[in-house]
C-alpha cells in the first residue's frame, strides 16, 4: 500500500506577526527598495563550479500593511526584488544579523513574483529597526 504525501495548505502570514528565530513563514509582500550590498569574490584553491562564481547579495526592505522588514536576497534572488513587485515567499526564515531581524529564503524556500497585491505598504514599522538581545536564563 503506497503512502500518499498530504500537502498542507498554506498559512499566510503578516509581517507583524514575525518573532526571532522562526522559520517556515509564507508571506505576499511588495518590495520597497533594494540595494546590492556586495559581491563576495570566490574563493581560491578550489576547483568547485560553484566556487568559481561569486555571490551576489542585496538588503531589499519588503513588506505589507502591518509592518516592512530587511530581506536578504542572494544570487538570482537579487533578480526578483524589483522595488514595487508584489512577491510570494515560501518557507522564509527569520535571520539574526547584530541583533535584529532579517528575513530570508534558503534553498529549501521559494520566491514567486505574483498579481499585484492591493495594499499599502506600512513603512512606518520596521522590524528590522527593533533591536534584541540575547539573555540567558539560570536553570535552577
Amino acid at each position: 500500500m503506497a503512502t500518499q504525501t498530504i500537502k498542507r495548505k498554506p498559512v499566510f502570514v503578516k509581517a507583524d506577526e514575525l518573532k526571532p528565530g522562526t522559520s517556515g513563514h509564507t508571506l505576499t509582500v511588495k518590495v520597497v527598495s533594494s540595494s546590492p550590498v556586495k559581491t563576495v569574490p570566490s574563493r581560491g584553491g578550489r576547483s568547485s563550479v560553484i566556487a568559481s562564481r561569486p555571490s551576489r547579495i542585496a538588503e531589499c526592505v519588503v513588506g505589507d500593511e502591518t509592518a516592512v522588514i530587511i530581506f536578504t536576497a542572494r544570487n538570482e534572488q537579487v533578480d526578483l526584488m524589483n522595488p514595487g513587485a508584489t512577491i510570494i515567499l515560501r518557507n522564509a526564515k527569520i535571520d539574526m544579523f547584530k541583533g535584529s531581524m532579517r528575513l530570508a529564503v534558503d534553498k529549501w524556500g521559494r520566491i514567486e513574483v505574483t498579481e499585484p497585491a492591493n495594499f499599502e505598504v506600512r513603512e512606518d514599522n520596521n522590524l528590522s529597526l527593533v533591536e534584541y538581545e540575547l539573555v540567558t536564563v539560570p536553570q535552577e
